[in-house]
């Protein structure tokens, strides 16, 4: 890898840690019930968006105008890096056009959040606008992988091993990541983060109903807690997500399982997978306390945003499992 390509893996992990920030506002917004504040697009209350007074940003415009403003950033670093991407002739063509993957994807992000104003917070459109953004955060991570260090250490050598169960393991494990955070998506903006607001019981009990006296007894106790009542597809939205939460703890036990029993010689596995405990853990807490605190702003926000690293740790953990070539890929995830 040439040598100016040192400055331009910083700039990758850079645009990494940018987006994870974009993510934790984004969730600070719909946190705050924000999305409004500002209700029009691409301006803000008429104005330039970064020529908009800073001594008006108040109350929910502070959140939103910020997460705009980020985002517009981020827009640019991804424009930036592209382009940095294109002009080295000696990067793989691949490499090439995931920046302009990238790049065509954080425009999508920016019309897409734009049309969220517009419609005035649909939940399939903010659903897909939350989705997207976690999309994007794979792909820059992707990048920025492929441009480390890491990986070119790892194509120079000579034998490197590979297991094709932990492979298989750990994807499964990232994608129902993925599909957690778009039950969560949906689950947030179809306003059911609380629609059982109780744990580890549930409505009251240990085994849902799903009957209309249930359904009564939480939204009594919604009521008797100035909370908004709920319909039993909000219910059915809020318990998968906590099903499918649990899902993931048992598939990452079973990875825990398999890598520690086969992998012990690939100590940056170990420590990928050890730092992945911790972040689920977290998450878990983070939901708990999400709903015993009836979604206290800075506690949703937390929770939304370790989904992201909890997906971005998954996937890093797929990319340092896998072979370096697609070819090679294939073969290893249809061994036995």
């Amino acid at each position: 890898m040439p040598s100016q390509s040192i400055p331009l893996r910083c700039f990758s992990k850079f645009l990494c840690a940018v987006t994870l920030f974009l993510i934790l506002l984004g969730a600070l917004v719909k946190s705050t019930e924000s999305g409004l504040s500002v209700p029009d697009w691409p301006t803000t209350y008429g104005k330039f968006m970064f020529a908009y007074p800073l001594d008006k940003m108040a109350g929910g415009i502070k959140y939103e105008h910020t997460h705009r403003m980020l985002a517009s950033i981020v827009g640019l670093l991804t424009l930036i890096l592209t382009l940095w991407l294109l002009r080295i002739q000696t990067l793989p063509v691949w490499i090439k056009r995931l920046g302009i993957f990238a790049f065509l994807t954080v425009v999508a992000q920016g019309v897409l959040g734009g049309l969220t104003v517009k419609f005035f917070l649909p939940v399939w459109l903010s659903t897909v606008h939350g989705v997207l953004a976690q999309t994007f955060f794979l792909i820059v991570i992707l990048i920025a992988y492929a441009l480390s260090m890491e990986r070119r250490y790892r194509w120079n050598m000579e034998d490197e091993s590979y297991n094709p169960r932990v492979l298989r393991s750990a994807i499964i494990l990232m994608v129902m990541i993925y599909v957690q955070l778009i039950i969560g998506n949906v689950m947030r903006h179809a306003q059911a983060g609380l629609a059982v607001p109780d744990f580890p019981t549930m409505g009251g009990t240990i085994f849902p109903a799903f009957d209309q006296a249930w359904l009564n007894r939480i939204n009594a106790y919604l009521f008797e807690n100035n909370l908004a009542p709920v319909t039993i597809g909000q219910v059915g939205v809020h318990l998968l997500h906590r099903f499918w939460a649990l899902l993931i703890l048992i598939n990452i036990l079973w990875l825990n399982t398999i890598v520690y029993k086969e992998c012990l010689d690939r100590p940056l596995l170990i420590k990928t997978l050890y730092w992945l405990n911790i972040a689920v853990i977290l998450q878990i807490a983070f939901g708990i306390a999400t709903v015993l605190a009836h979604k206290e702003v800075y506690t949703t926000t937390l929770h939304v945003t370790m989904g992201a690293i909890v997906l971005g740790l998954s996937f890093l953990m797929v990319l340092r499992v896998s072979p370096l070539t697609w070819r090679q890929f294939k073969t290893l995830l249809i061994k036995r």
